[in-house]
């Protein structure tokens, strides 16, 4: 079993409800939350203007790898009604995977650590929070 931190945001639409269906959805899926950090809000970076953000993270236990656990994040994104159209649009969930154990990862489709994890407060905040 190998522990992950996930990062979670939402702009749209019930920005709560889609993290925590996000979350039950995973777990659902045989990923086992183990804790979940207080939900903050932030202001987007990047990409068109657009509302406010609803941010945690979790800490989380899987026997996925690294290529397997992206690819159940990307169906809950897509169940959750995710539509990928231009980098950093507003999206009712994002699920990054921030690290996974102490591995090191530069695929061109996964990078782990996350490369901008430390340059964000909506993921430093969660972060610390859960250690």
């Amino acid at each position: 079993m190998a522990i992950v931190f996930l990062g979670f945001g939402s702009n749209l639409g019930d920005r709560e409800g889609n993290i925590h269906a996000a979350i039950t959805l995973l777990s659902a899926s045989g990923v086992k939350v183990l804790k979940v950090a207080s939900m903050i809000e932030t202001s987007p970076v990047g990409g068109p203007p657009q509302g406010l953000f609803l941010n945690t993270a979790a800490k989380v236990e899987t026997t996925l790898s690294p290529h397997d656990l992206l690819g159940l994040i990307h169906q809950v994104e897509a169940t959750l009604g995710r539509v990928r159209s231009i980098p950093n649009a507003p999206r009712t969930i994002d699920v990054d995977i921030l690290t996974y154990e102490d591995l090191r990862l530069n695929d061109p489709d996964l990078i782990i650590p996350h490369p901008r994890m430390l340059e964000r407060d909506f993921v430093t905040r969660p972060m610390a929070e859960l250690s």
